[in-house]
């Protein structure tokens, strides 16, 4: 099965919390309100590599989520014109 680089998720056990998975090597759940990573995978490498990859990778993440959150919300206003 192929799967998305990045997916978005939630969880009703933490409400407030909104999680952005990436899914390749080195795989990471981002908490993206408290802008915290958990790692699944341990990142290979030089420190500087490591920190160059890591901070672009969450960079990634970060505007994966901004762009979804952007979808539904464009989603949301057709519905409300759509309901009018």
């Amino acid at each position: 099965m192929k799967l998305p680089k990045f997916l978005m998720a939630d969880n009703s056990d933490f409400p407030d919390d909104l999680y952005v998975v990436h899914t390749e090597y080195p795989r990471f759940i981002l908490n993206v309100e408290e802008e915290e990573v958990e790692w699944l995978d341990e990142p290979e490498g030089g420190e500087e590599e490591i920190t160059n990859e890591v901070n672009s990778l969450i960079e990634q993440a970060f505007d994966f989520c901004d762009s979804e959150i952007s979808k539904y919300e464009v989603e949301d206003e057709e519905e409300e014109k759509e309901e009018e």
